[in-house]
């Protein structure tokens, strides 16, 4: 086997002196006294020279002005194929394009915005295939009016993972702060189905998750049982009479008159 060599073309003599003729093309598109200095060229291959110029544009800063020119075969004039402006090693460039789906953040829907779920969204299952206690029952008796597609056990296990890592998870000041948990307040109603082992729906008024998902191991002020605790009264000092008192003498003293005796 022969290895096949790569070399760098040599740049064609006419199409690398056309740096006037470059230059030309690029003022044709940019705006007047933005084309700056030359500076260089790249042979891009036979009788092909790509010009380099310095954009003077405030709005480009790092950017530069690529004017491509060629010569045809046994041609003696050199034409300009091209006019571009590129990005350089310094230049300002915009963040790599995300599409939108992948952009949305929780609360960007708004009154009115569509957000259709993908045909093969992984957090949704067909609605046929639910079945058992913790399965979205179709509503058998009327036909057609069931759900198309209802939570996956991925899509459980996802929503469980952020409601627990969430506000109304576990680990917040208030749930620490809390005189106990939510799976033994009155206010708070599991959810159906598996996602009733672990999580529940505040129906305290007063709670600040009033209306919310919170998970067993949750809790707040509100609590159904919490006891306000009492203030602690310390006891009176006692009171003595020490206006008036009579003197006791030692039991062994037998000059000492008994106690009234005058």
């Amino acid at each position: 086997m022969s290895a096949t060599r790569s070399r760098t073309a040599a740049p064609d003599k006419a199409s690398a002196e056309a740096i006037d003729l470059a230059r030309a093309a690029a003022e044709d598109v940019a705006r007047p006294g933005e084309v700056g200095e030359h500076l260089g060229l790249t042979a891009e291959g036979d009788r092909v020279v790509t010009h380099y110029f310095a954009c003077l544009d405030r709005a480009y800063r790092g950017w530069r002005w690529a004017v491509t020119v060629a010569r045809a075969s046994r041609a003696k004039n050199v034409t300009v194929s091209e006019s571009v402006l590129l990005p350089g090693a310094d230049a300002l460039l915009p963040p790599e394009w995300v599409p939108w789906s992948e952009r949305l953040r929780p609360g960007d829907l708004g009154v009115g915005d569509l957000l259709p779920a993908p045909a093969d969204d992984d957090r949704l299952t067909p609605g046929f295939t639910a079945a058992g206690d913790d399965g979205d029952q179709q509503m058998i008796s009327e036909y057609g009016l069931g759900r198309a597609r209802v939570l996956s056990q991925e899509g459980k296990d996802r929503a469980a993972r952020r409601w627990h890592a969430g506000e109304s998870g576990p680990h917040t000041p208030i749930a620490h702060a809390a005189p106990a948990q939510c799976s033994t307040c009155g206010f708070y109603w599991p959810l159906r189905g598996s996602l009733g082992y672990g999580f529940g729906v505040c129906a305290n008024e007063y709670a600040p998750d009033d209306g919310r998902v919170v998970s067993v191991d949750h809790g707040c002020g509100a609590h159904s049982e919490a006891v306000v605790p009492q203030p602690v009264v310390e006891a009176a000092p006692p009171i003595l009479d020490d206006l008036g008192y009579d003197l006791m003498g030692s039991v062994h003293d037998d000059d000492a008159e008994p106690l009234g005796h005058s």
